[in-house]
């Protein structure tokens, strides 16, 4: 595989943007400043108190809300992008099947939708970082990172995502992944509370997920002191998931559109 032939087909997604990026402008931008601000200052009034504060680490609640949200707002719109729009490109545009007809190959065609998906994660983590530093929660030039490890725990999570969707004949399960899927990631891997606080079998399966390490790591680089064994840690583990879910995604494209 050549990067010419995928970075061709990721500039359709691109051109593609330019006519619907007004539709995407709300979520993307505004809702970090309005989740952090009503959860962070909001909720964080509430449960500051100095118990609290040792659980967190003697961060603030919004310290420590911040950038578990950019990692799992990086996750949310990824899961978004390789759900309902993968099935829109084999059922009803038919992008792929125009895709597969020019010299373009499958893992060409995935590689291109899954580095635009990239994008995406990095518009969301880029605007929550932005909120992050209204807010006053960035102080070390180590937080920064956090954007590339937003990026790539969104990936860790929709590889095998759009690999489950390039199989489905129809878009009724997605509602399955959302429900049982995404929103115990989303509320249970240490985004909004620590891990340890959950009971204790269940709190493997947490460190398991993808996003309990993306939000652990993002969270020591906002603090500003990541620990070099940990973070290739969570490095390794969320390049594994988005390793294992491309190629399983690229299988299921070849199987799905007989390329």
């Amino acid at each position: 595989m050549t990067l010419a032939p995928a970075a061709r087909a990721f500039e359709a997604y691109v051109y593609g943007y330019r006519r619907t990026w007004r539709g995407s402008v709300l979520s993307t931008f505004v809702m970090p400043l309005v989740y952090l601000g009503a959860m962070g200052f909001g909720i964080g009034a509430l449960v500051h108190t100095q118990s609290a504060a040792r659980s967190l680490g003697g961060m603030t609640y919004l310290e420590f809300l911040a950038p578990g949200m950019l990692a799992a707002s990086a996750m949310q719109v990824v899961i978004g992008e390789v759900t309902w729009p993968v099935i829109a490109q084999v059922k009803w545009v038919k992008t792929y099947q125009a895709m597969v007809a020019t010299p373009l190959r499958g893992d060409d065609v995935v590689l291109a939708n899954l580095a635009w998906v990239g994008v995406r994660a990095g518009m969301t983590a880029l605007a929550t970082y932005v909120a992050m530093a209204a807010f006053g929660v960035v102080h070390t030039p180590w937080s920064a990172l956090s954007i590339p490890v937003g990026i790539l725990t969104g990936l860790a999570v929709g590889t095998p995502v759009y690999a489950f969707a390039i199989t489905r004949q129809n878009e009724s399960s997605f509602s399955l992944v959302f429900r049982f899927g995404t929103v115990p990631l989303f509320l249970f891997s240490g985004t909004f509370f620590p891990v340890s606080q959950l009971p204790g079998v269940v709190r493997p399966l947490a460190y398991a997920s993808p996003l309990w390490h993306g939000v652990d790591l993002c969270r020591a680089l906002v603090a500003g002191h990541p620990a070099l064994r940990m973070s290739l840690l969570h490095v390794a583990y969320l390049g594994a998931w988005a390793a294992v879910g491309f190629v399983l995604s690229v299988r299921g494209f070849r199987k799905r559109m007989v390329v």
